[in-house]
Parts: structure tokens; C-alpha cells; sequence
């Protein structure tokens, strides 16, 4: 199956703006920009055939094709990544069976979440996006249930059925749960990961639906495909004992210099 992943990234963010060009240090102490982790990161992916940049701000285009990327310029107008790679798709014609939308802002993705995504929509024929889940362990669910009290929002998690379908995603802790979960016991609470698998007609058909109420008020891209009954296979991943985290504020920035030096990442 023919893959190409889009890496959606923006220069105007409202919590972190120009993050795209943030500068992270590796393990050898070399500088990178936060878009060609990203890249990087997509290279590492088996089995693609394209990677490319979207973008709308000609900052992150000069910097990502001075180290080798392809770009496609997008719209400002785009609402979300998964817009944001509907029209880069358009722009370049077509002629991918999958297209993975790997977040601009997630350079410490594990390549095979990526692998198994694809994976997953050749198993589901019927499925028309695919996206990764981790199982919760005692500690992590402490986690968000605390941050959930301190009125912040600590990771967005899934619900689904028996075969993976999704049936809901919030930002609130799903399922409800009084049972208190030791540190290294698995719960029964998925923290859902940011990258998706689509297939092409359900990505192209995405912009042309408005936002439902459910994506306005829990503020997440993907309900929208839930909200047209667009079946969202969740597909639940192991992080073999790899950290990741999104950089979404500046004060990530050591958290994830901090991994990628753990990790032996120049």
C-alpha cells in the first residue's frame, strides 16, 4: 500500500508561536529545529514511499527545504492538521493508498505507532482512519486524574469497543473509574496518541463537513469523523519503554532535549 506522511506544521500557534523553528539539542549537543525532528522522525518510518512538510508560512518552508524537505504550501485558513493534510493531498494529486498525519509538534513519535497504523487499516477494510492508544498504567491515570483536579488537561483519552472502534475521545479521563490502580498496574483508561492513518476518501471529504458541537467543545480534530459516523479504528500501541511528549509550550523544551539525549539522538 502506497503511504505518505504529511507533517502539518504552522508558525502562528497560540500557545507556542513560531515552535515549528524552536531549536532542540541531541544528545551530542547539536541544535535542530523542532520541524526536522519531526522529519527525521518520518524518515525513520518503513515502508513510505513520501514525506512531505504543509505549511503556510514561507519561514518554515526556507528552513525545512535547506535540509532537504519536500514542502507543500497550505492555506491559513486550515482549521486543524488533518485540513491541513487534506490539502496538501489535493495539491500533490492523489495516488497514496494511506496518508499518516504525523504532528508537526511530535518529534519523539515511535516509528512503529506509525507502522502499526497502516498495519491496522489493511486488517480493517471498513475502517477509514486509524490512530494509536496506550494502556494507562496506575501511574499515568494518577496523573491525569490530578491534573484533571487542578483544572488542567493532562492527555486526551479514548473509548472503544472490542474490536477497536472508537466510540468517543475526551479530554476528560474516560472511562470513569473509582478503583485506585498501584502505580505499575494496567488500567483500564487508553491515552490517546496524536498521529492518524487515513484512508484518502474519508481525508478529502474531512474539510468539506463543518466542525460538529462535540469537536468545538471537547476541541479535538478527530471527533469529527465520529460525529459523521466515520469509523475510527483505535489501534493500541506499546512504547517498549520509550518516552515521547509533544511540544506545545516552551517550557517542553528541556523535557524533550532531555529524551532525545536519553535516547542517544544526535
Amino acid at each position: 500500500m502506497s503511504t505518505l506522511i504529511v507533517i502539518p506544521a504552522r508558525y502562528a500557534s497560540v500557545r507556542y508561536p513560531g515552535k515549528a523553528l524552536a531549536e532542540l539539542r541531541g544528545a551530542s549537543g547539536v541544535s535542530k529545529p523542532l520541524i526536522r525532528r519531526s522529519w527525521e522522525a518520518a524518515q525513520a518510518v518503513r515502508g513510505v514511499d513520501r514525506v512531505v512538510v504543509a505549511t503556510d508560512d514561507t519561514r518554515i518552508r526556507n528552513r525545512a527545504e535547506a535540509f532537504g524537505a519536500e514542502v507543500v504550501m497550505t492555506s491559513s485558513k486550515c482549521q486543524n492538521g488533518t485540513e491541513r493534510c487534506a490539502e496538501a493531498l489535493d495539491a500533490l494529486g492523489g495516488g497514496f493508498d494511506i496518508v499518516v498525519n504525523l504532528q508537526g509538534d511530535a518529534p519523539l513519535t515511535p516509528p512503529w505507532f506509525v507502522e502499526s497504523l497502516v498495519e491496522a487499516l489493511d486488517a480493517h477494510p471498513t475502517a477509514e482512519v486509524a490512530t494509536p492508544v496506550l494502556r494507562c498504567d496506575g501511574r499515568a491515570l494518577s496523573g491525569f486524574l490530578e491534573d484533571r483536579k487542578a483544572g488542567r488537561v493532562g492527555g486526551t483519552t479514548a473509548a472503544f469497543g472490542a474490536e477497536g472502534k472508537a466510540l468517543y475521545f475526551s479530554k476528560e479521563v474516560i472511562p470513569y473509574t473509582t478503583h485506585g490502580w498501584p502505580d505499575h498496574e494496567m488500567t483500564p483508561v487508553f491515552h490517546h496518541v496524536g498521529v492518524y492513518a487515513y484512508r484518502p476518501a474519508a481525508l478529502a471529504a474531512y474539510p468539506l463537513w463543518e466542525p460538529g458541537s462535540l469537536e468545538e467543545l471537547e476541541g479535538l480534530e478527530q471527533l469529527r469523523f465520529l460525529e459523521r459516523d466515520r469509523p475510527v479504528q483505535c489501534v493500541e500501541v506499546d512504547a517498549r519503554g520509550r518516552q515521547f511528549w509533544e511540544l506545545n509550550n516552551p517550557e517542553d523544551v528541556p523535557r524533550i532535549e532531555a529524551m532525545l539525549a536519553a535516547m542517544g539522538v544526535e
